[in-house]
């Protein structure tokens, strides 16, 4: 099977599913040639983004929102601790991904760290 194999030919798949998308319907038979194109297509689109720009594990994506929101608040991890009323070593943890959140303070760092509760659960 053919495999995209540089940023030029992603993008050149891009643009044609764009153009599909545009005369395609549900209702179109599978056997349409141009169906069958957009999911040759999708398919060779979804295997490359994977390999190229996979989603950082739901651990990551959190404890890089909590130090973004640390920055930006201009708050220590220490005091962070404090506000959500975790001791500092426990919230460190959490910071490194070593481990998850409980369900009622997960709702405390999506409250109190302004962090969007999707992120804070993982979803």
């Amino acid at each position: 099977m053919a495999h995209i194999k540089n940023e030029a030919a992603y993008e050149a798949a891009m643009a044609r599913i764009e153009e599909l998308l545009k005369v395609v319907s549900d209702d179109m038979p599978l056997t349409d040639p141009r169906m069958a194109e957009l999911d040759m297509l999708s398919e060779l689109v979804e295997e490359y983004e994977d390999l190229n720009y996979p989603f950082p594990p739901p651990e990551m994506m959190l404890t890089e929102a909590i130090k973004e929101s640390l920055h930006k608040k201009k708050m220590t991890q220490r005091e962070a601790a404090a506000l959500l009323g975790i001791s500092a070593p426990h919230f460190s943890e959490i910071v490194r991904g070593k481990t998850e959140p409980s369900l009622p303070l997960a709702r405390n760092i999506s409250r109190k760290l302004d962090i969007p509760a999707e992120i804070v659960l993982g979803v």
